[in-house]
């Protein structure tokens, strides 16, 4: 289905004036044409300000007010008629119907168009009428928005399940397949971001692990969810474009907004990285200590100011290294006499 946009169609004010002018002459056209008397005085006046007077109201009915960013899908007796788009007064065929599958359809996204339309509902045993409103209109908003689903339970490439939610933005761009070539544009698109939620990540883990392939091209890398996630959200946008091209979407851009480890695995996974950032700072300390010994030794052998054999080099490396890399603060021991 190939969009048809309706140029020229802006005459939706001066039908307006025409009709209400016409209205105005049938009306006196009655009047004038019934006469006095009990039979029609000009009946070639009478009979077709009547007509008009209960026909009239069609070409009313071809008024369309469409806003900015906004458009209007019509059919005509079952065949796609063409769209309006760009704000206007617009006149169209009184017989055109409005389109719009998804129009009752609102997700947990911005920029849905909500127009008010009154519905009558009778409540109660008393039998009271209550007039209220409630949203529907056929109108498409070509505005771009932010569709944010459900937060999802996926499991990485390492089988552990982590939470994650994403914001897709995007926008109608061919509102002639949005309406004809899918059933629910909206419910497509989020089942959709959905599926390609779940098919990249499983292809990530969730932090840096050794002999994961994230690329595909054989060699193990450092990609992941955590600290690759400009990569995976380009790679989410790119699938989720190639299945909703087919709908007339445009995705400008996806974005991870929410990402950890389900609460299941959570603490375990805490335990272990605390585990694994007390060993990096083991590591750093023990470096910085031996580096510290080593340049005492050398300053003591430069200066001679005590000279040390080997057994004695021995016991004051292993004294250094208990202060330097102790927990606690070190508690000197005076020696008053010798080793020997």
């Amino acid at each position: 289905m190939t969009e048809k946009v309706l140029a020229g169609r802006k005459h939706g004010m001066a039908v307006l004036i025409g009709g209400i002018l016409l209205y105005i002459a049938a009306f006196a056209g009655i009047i004038w044409g019934a006469g006095d008397g009990d039979e029609i005085a000009v009946p070639a006046v009478f009979i077709p300000s009547m007509i008009y007077f209960f026909a009239g109201f069609l070409p009313f009915l071809g008024l369309k007010v469409i806003g900015p960013q906004e458009a209007l899908v019509l059919t005509l007796f079952g065949r796609y008629y063409g769209t309006l788009k760009g704000e206007g007064f617009y006149f169209v065929n009184p017989f055109c119907v409005a389109v719009n599958p998804a129009a009752d359809t609102h997700l947990n996204q911005s920029g849905d168009v909500k127009t008010e339309k009154p519905v009558v509902a009778v409540q109660g045993q008393n039998g009271h009428v209550n007039v209220g409103f409630k949203n529907g209109g056929k109108r498409i908003s070509l505005k771009i928005m932010t569709l944010n689903n459900s937060r999802q339970k996926v499991n990485d490439c390492l089988g552990n399940p982590v939470d994650i939610g994403i914001a897709v933005i995007w926008r109608v761009v061919d509102t002639a397949k949005a309406v004809f070539d899918v059933d629910n544009y909206k419910e497509y698109l989020s089942l959709q971001s959905d599926s390609a939620l779940r098919n990249i990540v499983r292809i990530y883990p969730y932090d840096i692990a050794p002999n994961v392939d994230t690329t595909g091209d054989g060699v193990a890398d450092e990609g992941s969810l955590r600290g690759s996630s400009e990569i995976v959200a380009k790679r989410i946008r790119d699938e989720i474009q190639s299945k909703v091209t087919a709908a007339g979407i445009e995705i400008i851009e996806a974005r991870i907004t929410y990402l950890a480890y389900s609460t299941e695995i959570a603490a375990a996974m805490l335990q272990r990285q605390q585990a694994s950032a007390i060993i990096d700072a083991r590591k750093m300390i023990v470096d910085g200590a031996v580096g510290m010994v080593e340049m005492a030794l050398e300053r003591l052998n430069e200066k001679g100011t005590v000279q040390l054999d080997e057994e004695r080099k021995a016991a004051m490396v292993s004294n250094l290294l208990v202060v330097l890399c102790g927990n606690h603060d070190a508690q000197p021991v005076v020696n008053s006499g010798s080793l020997y």
